[in-house]
């Protein structure tokens, strides 16, 4: 799950001020994350034996009859794909969004999870073709066997926890366990012949000694970050990162596949990008979850770090080729 930070995201309680951050603009393409109008059926398999017919067999869960964008005529369906992506951090607030929108593209996928009966709360019952839900937890070396990263072509790492002390950092949760060594582990058992792993980390990491960054670091979560991309950079392997601002929207944890499939980034569909840990403000989840899946196929993208808000607005939905526009635009600057 994507880490909530003070500012970016609401914590209860919280003993400190709330800061103002100046207003920050940029004069970059601005596209939106389309309400998507889904009609969707999800039929459940049994997760270990499928029967063989393939008349009878589901092979994917989520059957999607149309998906469409504001202001465009087309029609866009899933289609299948070669990739096999591993998703770390899929019961969390960004992760199951990431999760179900690979299941609805018919993009195979491998869940890690630290408990694999949440997949089945969330997702349902899946023919291990589609989806695979495989026990790990990343802050534990020991549990990261190599097969589970058997035949996985693409990694996204939407692992998280709070960034001050809350309940979920009960169990050694804490940002050092979950943003640096899980982040280290899971690189570091990662094979060499993986072809994208993406990972979503925070704004403000490059400037945790500053403030009012360093407010929000007091317990450490920028500087882990930090830390953890850093590991990836240096790991060898092709990689994508994608900062995120305050996540809104969600996170969707008490809801089933079929709700998270009809999530939407309300008014604040508008995507802004930058690089170099400038921009500051807020970021639908949705958006951070359709950012990391399309930054698997753009070539341009690899060895690249984006920083992502959403504003008002309307703009690419799904469409690979606004992404791309906005990722190039990023880049320019």
């Amino acid at each position: 799950m994507a880490t909530e930070l003070f500012f970016f995201t609401s914590i209860p309680n919280l003993p400190f001020p709330l800061i103002k951050f100046p207003k920050h603009h940029q004069s970059l393409p601005l596209f939106s994350l389309a309400p998507p109008t889904i009609s969707s059926r999800f039929k459940t398999v049994s997760s270990s034996k499928a029967r063989p017919s393939s008349s009878t067999v589901v092979v994917h869960a989520v059957q999607e009859e149309v998906v469409q964008t504001p202001n465009s005529d087309s029609k866009v369906t899933p289609a299948s794909s070669s990739k096999l992506v591993l998703v770390a951090g899929g019961s969390g607030g960004v992760g199951q969004l990431v999760v179900a929108s690979l299941l609805s593209r018919n993009i195979k996928s491998r869940l890690l999870l630290r408990d694999p009966e949440k997949a089945t709360t969330l997702f349902g019952k899946q023919d291990e073709e589609t989806l695979l839900v495989c026990k790990g937890d990343t802050r534990n070396p020991k549990d990261l066997d190599p097969a589970i990263f058997e035949g996985v072509t693409h990694v996204i790492c939407c692992t998280g926890t709070t960034a001050f002390p809350s309940r979920r950092w009960d169990g050694d949760n804490t940002p050092e366990k979950v943003d640096w060594e899980g982040v280290r582990n899971l690189v570091s058992a990662l094979p060499s012949s993986l072809k994208r792993i993406v990972l979503v980390s925070s704004v403000g990491v490059t400037k945790f000694n500053e403030l009012p960054w360093s407010i929000m670091n007091l317990f450490g979560v920028l500087k882990y970050k930090k830390m953890g991309e850093d590991f990836v950079q240096k790991s060898g392997l092709p990689f994508t990162i994608i900062r995120a601002g305050r996540l809104t929207d969600g996170p969707y944890t008490s809801y089933d596949l079929n709700t998270l499939l009809k999530a939407t980034a309300g008014e604040r569909r508008a995507v802004l990008m930058g690089q170099g840990d400038k921009l500051i403000g807020e970021v639908s989840r949705i958006v951070v979850a359709e950012a990391c899946i399309q930054a698997l196929d753009i070539e341009f993208t690899e060895g690249e770090i984006y920083e992502i808000n959403s504003v008002e607005g309307e703009g690419p939905g799904s469409d690979p080729q606004k992404w791309r526009e906005l990722f190039k635009a990023a880049k320019a600057k």
